[in-house]
């Protein structure tokens, strides 16, 4: 237990020791379940930084007594020394209730912090980061879905990363019980059944190291995805002209930066849900011009080529 304690306590200092100064130097949030992976990393960020950690429970109201279950986790926190509040959110809107519970849950994570650079701890391990890039992969949506969750996105900071979900569990011993939630188990959420079925079938066809090995994937596909994001900043703003953006500009790159320019301009335009059969219908008006329009895209909004200019326009 003390091994797990050190090596959970060392990940929070030196991730917090990487942060911008001005947001080390905030006071911290973490968000926290209940669960034993949130509990180890709110104890580990409390023991190196006493007194300048609160603890942001959310109560997604989807389970009987969960109010109750909240509070009484609070007070636990608060006999421990650690400023606790319990955020209760309505879990609603597009996607299912995964999706809405997490957009209601980062809602309120952001909402709790105390000054504008307090950073969000957030206790995703290893385990987690796998999971993402599965489900990522499932969902066919690129590179920049594959490399999984970033350690600091602000203003979401992730410690535990790198350390596996056993691991960091067994930093918990000697604090408060944890709460397993239902939720993590049941079979009617995607995660879950990643969980409990996929990745042990992958490790035992693969002979182990599946975990590790997808989080090493994500973390090379996330410095691939940050070189190209960084030469289309810099193609974007060469090549935008007003409201436009140049063709002649666009065509002296690859397609996979042309498209990045791409999304972040219609983006800015307007575009909503941008898809890849959207980007590639836009990139054709400037690698395979033959006179076509372009796409129509979400939001209400058309991309046609004029006068070497891609243009954005409102159907009449």
């Amino acid at each position: 237990m003390v091994r797990a304690v050190n090596e959970v306590r060392r990940a929070v200092r030196e991730a917090l020791g990487r942060l911008p100064d001005d947001v080390r130097r905030a006071p911290l949030v973490v968000g926290c379940s209940g669960g034993a992976d949130s509990l180890a990393l709110l104890l580990a960020a409390h023991a190196e930084r006493p007194g300048e950690v609160r603890a942001a429970i959310v109560d997604h109201r989807l389970q009987e007594g969960s109010g109750k279950r909240s509070h009484a986790l609070a007070e636990s926190l608060r006999a421990r020394g650690i400023e606790a509040r319990v955020h209760p959110v309505t879990v609603d809107g597009p996607g299912g209730t995964e999706a809405a519970a997490r957009r209601a849950r980062y809602a309120a994570l952001a909402a709790a912090r105390p000054h504008p650079c307090s950073p969000v701890l957030l206790g995703h391990t290893l385990d987690d980061q796998a999971e993402t890039v599965l489900l990522g992969l499932g969902r066919g949506s690129g590179a920049r879905s594959l490399a999984g969750m970033r350690e600091w996105d602000e203003p979401w900071l992730r410690p535990l990363l790198g350390l596996r979900r056993d691991r960091v569990r067994a930093a918990c011993a000697g604090g408060p019980v944890p709460w397993e939630d239902p939720h993590n188990t049941d079979p009617r959420f995607r995660r879950a059944r990643l969980r409990a079925e996929v990745l042990p079938l992958l490790d035992d066809v693969l002979a182990g190291g599946v975990a590790e090995a997808l989080a090493r994937t994500a973390a090379q596909l996330r410095e691939d995805d940050e070189a190209l994001a960084e030469w289309a900043l810099r193609v974007h703003e060469e090549a935008r002209d007003g409201n436009t953006l140049r063709v002649d500009v666009l065509l002296g790159v690859p397609a996979a930066v042309r498209r990045r320019v791409l999304r972040e301009w219609l983006l800015e335009r307007g575009a909503t849900a941008v898809t890849d059969a959207h980007l590639r219908a836009a990139d054709a008006l400037v690698g395979a011009w033959r006179g076509q329009g372009g796409p129509r895209l979400p939001g209400g909004l058309d991309v046609v080529r004029e006068h070497g200019r891609l243009v954005p326009a409102r159907p009449g």
